[in-house]
Parts: C-alpha cells; structure tokens; sequence
C-alpha cells in the first residue's frame, strides 16, 4: 500500500499544497510551527478520518475558509483509489473514487496508518482509555467486523447504563429487559476480549525483536488486563463466566448506575524483565517501548491486509540518540513500507538512507521538494 500523492487545501495553515511522494522513505523538514506535523495529521485523517492530535487547537479549517479538504491517492495491490475528506462546521464527508461514504467502518482500511509522535509517551504513562482507543483504531483498520462489533457494544452499553438508572429509580421496572441487553452485550463483548487477546498476542511476537534491535537488550513483552479474569477464551466459557458476574454484581451496578465490568475497562501494560514500564522505566525505555509497539504493528498488518500499511514518524529524530536513530533507518531503508518522516534538520543522518529518500522543506505552510 502506497500513498502516491496527497492534495491539502485550507488544512490548519496549508493553504493549498499538492506533494508527490516516494514509495519508501519521505522526510520533511522545517522549523518548529511550520507545518510538517499538520501533513502528518492530515494523512491520518485521510485514513482514519480523525486526527492522532490530542489536546490540539480544534480549528482544522484554515482562518476565514468556510472548508478544509485532504486527498490522496491510495495504490494498493495496483489497484488505484482516490480517498477525500472534506471537513466542514457541519461535519465531514467522506469520498472514495468521487463516491460518497457514509459509514466509517466502508471507509476505514482503505489506507492503513501506523503513527508514532512525541505525544505516544502517554500509550505508557495516560489513562486506560488511551490504551484502549489505540487498540480500537488498530483493530479497526484490520477488521470491519471490529469496528461494527465495538460500536454495537456502545449503543449496548448506553442503553444498559439507563436501563441501571431507570431500575435504581423505579422498584416496578421490568428486570427482565435488562438481562436482553446483558445477554446482547455480553456476545459483542466476548467478540472484542478476544480480538483485543489475539492482537496483542500477535504484538508480542514482534515486540522484543525490535526493542532489541534499538537497545540490544532483550526482555519487553505487552500485558493485557481485563476486569474478569477468564481461564479460557472459547466462547462458553467466557459466556458463562461474563453472566455470573453480572449476576453476583447486579446491586453493585444498580447503586453506581453503571456497567462495571466488561472491555469498555480493559488495560494493558508494557513489561520489562517482570516490571511494569511506567513504574520503573525510565522515560527513554518507556519511548522505545512504544516505538516497538508500533514497528511490531506493520508486520500483524502486512500479514492480515496482505499489504503494507504506513509508517508516519512525527519529530523521531529528537526522541533517539544517533545510535538508536540509524538503527531505526536501518530497519525503515531495509523494508517495504512507505515511511513519512517529519524533523527539524537532516544533522547526524548517514546520507546512505537518504540516497533514495524523498525531501521536502516546509515553510508557513507550503512545501517543496528538495
């Protein structure tokens, strides 16, 4: 899968920019608060149709443009699509070939995206939500199923949360409604514990190789944690195991008027040697961990999309040392999958990976091949 060239039009400060890119690695350089990190975001936005960005100036549309627009065109297989995005106040609307899109979960996977930035040390240190989001946007590019799975379990889970309200509330409430949607919750649940398990199973046969590369120190494995606690993860089994605890909770979920128990809690930790990472490792082991995390991600994805998704790297070079840094283009220069790289400089870079790399300075929004 390559994305072969991209068009922004009133996207943040990029007034209108078409840039052709090269199909491995692509790097853009600039000052800070010029505008590379806003490509990155519009080419996850293209993908995912939401920006990786968190805690960032929501106005995506350019000062007084009534319209933000990405597009890009996708090769994938040989086979050529043109995925647009056209943002508004209203909203947005999503194009593949000039064809409206009116489900997300039609238009995701069309462009798969990995995406690593300064902000992922929060994958470590945030809250089990963040955790939990980067499983979902992973899953969903690979698997329809997941995505449509997940947001069924939602409309569930909200209906069941009232439900608890109501039921607090008016001792002549039919009980026997809520255990519908428990019986239906629990289904779409034990889909997601187990696609969530698979993954992260995948994530860990990858994840040390790759940690070892960068710090020649082997030992770094990913912990999934739910709030049930199931021996086995065949069907029945986590069937039975998800209704007894709803049933042995029911007065507990009654008074907090909440649903306490299901993927909607889910965790997961990064291990080192039996310790858990945001406890005792340092900062640069803690982003090394996550960078690890991610280069394990493309080979899951090339396996089940049977293509290569994308690589976006935003600001790496300050969060490795040179050693580490030339490690990493050794492996991105060695491989297949298109790489989208933003810095401030090309200083301690070997010009052997940028031989063949495609460069472009950026400058108040405008951009131009070096």
């Amino acid at each position: 899968m390559k994305l072969t060239k991209i068009n922004l039009l009133n996207f943040r400060n990029c007034g209108n920019i078409n840039i052709s890119l090269g199909d491995k690695m692509n790097i853009f350089i600039g000052n800070n608060a010029q505008g590379k990190t806003n490509i990155l975001e519009a080419i996850t936005m293209l993908a995912l149709t939401k920006s990786h960005r968190v805690g960032v100036n929501p106005n995506i549309i350019m000062f007084n443009k009534k319209k933000a627009q990405i597009k890009g065109v996708v090769k994938k297989k040989n086979i050529i699509s043109k995925m647009e995005v056209n943002i508004t106040e209203d909203g947005k609307n999503l194009k593949i070939n000039q064809t409206d899109i009116k489900k997300v979960s039609d238009y995701i996977s069309n462009l798969n995206v990995i995406v690593f930035t300064p902000d992922d040390l929060e994958i470590v240190k945030g809250s089990p939500n963040i955790r939990r989001n980067l499983l979902n946007i992973q899953l969903s590019q690979i698997s329809k199923t997941y995505l449509n799975t997940y947001n069924e379990y939602n409309k569930l889970l909200k209906t069941r949360n009232e439900y608890l309200k109501i039921l607090f509330s008016n001792s002549i409430a039919d009980k026997t409604y809520l255990d519908i949607i428990t019986d239906k919750l629990i289904e779409k649940a034990i889909f997601i514990y187990q696609k969530r398990r698979e993954y992260i199973d995948l994530i860990n046969i990858y994840i040390d190789k790759y940690y070892k590369e960068i710090v020649e120190i082997s030992g770094l494995k990913v912990i999934y944690q739910t709030n049930i606690d199931f021996d086995d993860y065949e069907n029945e089994v986590m069937r039975k195991k998800m209704k007894h605890i709803f049933h042995k909770n029911y007065n507990k979920e009654l008074n907090y008027g909440m649903t306490m128990y299901g993927p909607h809690r889910d965790d997961f930790y990064f291990d080192f040697k039996g310790n858990d990472l945001k406890f005792f490792g340092s900062q640069g082991q803690q982003k090394i961990a996550i960078l690890s995390y991610k280069l394990a991600e493309i080979p899951i994805f090339t396996s089940i999309c049977e293509t290569e998704p994308l690589l976006l790297l935003d600001d790496i070079f300050s969060e490795l040392d040179i050693k580490k840094r030339n490690k990493l283009l050794k492996f991105i220069n060695n491989g297949n999958t298109q790489t989208i790289i933003t810095t401030t400089d090309l200083k301690n870079i070997s010009k052997k990976y940028l031989n063949d790399a495609y460069i472009y300075e950026v400058k108040n929004g405008n951009v131009e091949r070096k």
